[in-house]
């Protein structure tokens, strides 16, 4: 248990002193990301005095969170599991996919990175090949990383095809890490977001570990594969964002990119895969998830009225076209998370001990 501490902490310091060092490479070499300005037909939130910051902060995220894993598992002189390499995987091939847009809007000077359909097409891919691992490598008790089961708290009795299995993880993980890219548009807001969900899958993931079926069959225990590999994977993520924040809060020295945060919604997803709580992620993802449905509200109310229901979306550029300060919104986005996260745990628990 001790190991989960080991990569949290190892984290946060690799990222919290690396940074820095990010910040000044890409600082000599100009890359720092387009910034919209508005036009007499569109407008946008006035952020020209974040014009200059650097981005692919993510890359510092990513490389913390390797470092912390090898680390723990050096320590432990135990070998990877196969969920927690799954989970590096997706982490790092969405980081991938991130980067690419992240160079388009850096060299190209296109705010808007790649095309939207470029850009899905290299989540499908990550996803897909991921959904198909998971799948495989099952342990001496024939539990592979990933149920073919809708999961709530644990798995429903709801078995998918296999094609459908494919398409379900696919939507999982698009619908994940695009919510995460969206609510990256203020200083910290997802980076601290991020945190609070982290560790709350650490806390459940060292919970299951407790109450696993490998110890005994008994009844509610969790039939989970590598829970406590998952929680240490999920203390190395919350380390991380927890040290990037330190530069990432307001006025941000560097900004996550699409690398962060696309890293960062696949290893959400990936916890809520393998902690078999898929259904669960829309509380303990709770911010990404209001942030996401603003954007789909908005479009959705335009199509059929031919008005805006928001000043503009995502949720937090409301906010700031009403008159909120960019702290006041973030530091209140917090507090919302908090609460989502707090309904999530809560129902965790409610569901050990019910009667």
């Amino acid at each position: 248990m001790i190991f989960v501490l080991v990569a949290g902490a190892t984290a946060m310091l690799v990222s919290l002193l690396g940074t820095p060092l990010l910040i000044r490479i890409l600082q000599s070499r100009g890359y720092s990301q387009a910034i919209r300005t508005s036009t007499d037909t569109l407008k946008y939130p006035e952020h020209e005095a974040k014009r200059g910051t650097p981005s692919m902060g993510g890359v510092a995220i990513i490389i913390a969170v390797l470092v912390a894993y090898g680390v723990a598992h050096l320590l432990a002189h135990r070998p990877p599991s196969a969920s927690g390499l799954l989970a590096l995987f997706l982490m790092v091939g969405l980081g991938l996919v991130g980067f690419i847009d992240d160079y388009f809007k850096i060299f190209k000077r296109r705010s808007t990175g790649m095309r939207a359909r470029t850009k899905l097409v290299g989540q499908a891919l990550v996803a897909l090949c991921f959904a198909w691992l998971s799948t495989m490598f099952p342990n001496e008790y024939g539990v592979t990383p990933a149920s073919m089961a809708i999961s709530f708290i644990r798995d429903l009795g709801w078995v998918l095809p296999f094609a459908v299995f494919l398409v379900w993880i696919w939507f999982l993980i698009t619908a994940t890490t695009n919510a995460v890219n969206l609510t990256d548009g203020l200083d910290g807001l997802a980076t601290g977001a991020a945190v609070m969900t982290f560790a709350a899958y650490t806390l459940m993931s060292v919970w299951q570990f407790g109450q696993s079926c490998t110890f005994g069959v008994f009844e509610r225990c969790y039939d989970t594969r590598d829970p406590l590999d998952m929680a240490l994977v999920a203390a190395a993520c919350a380390g991380a964002c927890f040290g990037f924040l330190w530069w990432n809060a307001s006025p941000a020295r560097i900004f996550m990119g699409d690398t962060g945060s696309l890293a960062l919604g696949g290893a959400i997803a990936a916890m809520a895969i393998f902690s078999r709580t898929e259904l669960l992620l829309p509380l303990l993802a709770g911010l990404f998830v209001l942030v996401a449905l603003s954007v789909i509200a908005q479009v959705g109310f335009f199509k059929l009225t031919g008005r805006r229901l928001f000043r503009m979306a995502p949720l937090h550029h409301h906010f700031e076209f009403v008159g909120w300060g960019e702290v006041t919104i973030v530091v209140r986005f917090w507090i919302i998370q908090g609460l989502f996260i707090g309904a999530g745990l809560g129902l965790f628990y409610a569901e050990w001990v019910r009667d």
